[in-house]
Parts: structure tokens; sequence; C-alpha cells
């Protein structure tokens, strides 16, 4: 969760979107999540999941620039 607000001027409104952007990337574990996931033991599980959040920073980032350009 950290990694997926990181870097990104965060109130509650984007710290509750990027939670749920973190846990649907989480759950879908789209590629190449769903790969490192077969790693070794802890580590696929936790590179899985940082693989979830950089995609969650991506798109919390365009979300925001999105907004960003509709509030201007």
């Amino acid at each position: 969760m950290l990694m997926t607000l990181y870097l990104i001027p965060a109130g509650w409104d984007v710290a509750i979107i990027g939670f749920l952007v973190f846990r649907v990337l989480d759950v879908l574990k789209p590629f190449p999540a769903d790969r490192l996931e077969r790693l070794h033991g802890g580590l696929g599980m936790m590179a899985d999941d940082a693989m979830a959040a950089v995609y969650g920073n991506l798109a919390v980032r365009a979300v925001v620039w999105a907004t960003s350009l509709l509030s201007a």
C-alpha cells in the first residue's frame, strides 16, 4: 500500500482510491504479477504484491492527473 501512494500528494480521498486500486490489482494479478507469485516461498507472495503496488501507483497517478485536468 505504501508503494501505491509513494510520492503522490495524497489526502484521504486519494488514499482511499489508492487502497481500492491496490486491492483490485492484488486480487486480479495482471501480468507479470501472476508469474511473480510462483517464485519460491515468501518471495513470491511479496513480489506479486510489489508489482500490484507499482501498477496501482501508475493508476492513481493517472487518476490524479485526469482530475487535475478536469478541475482546471
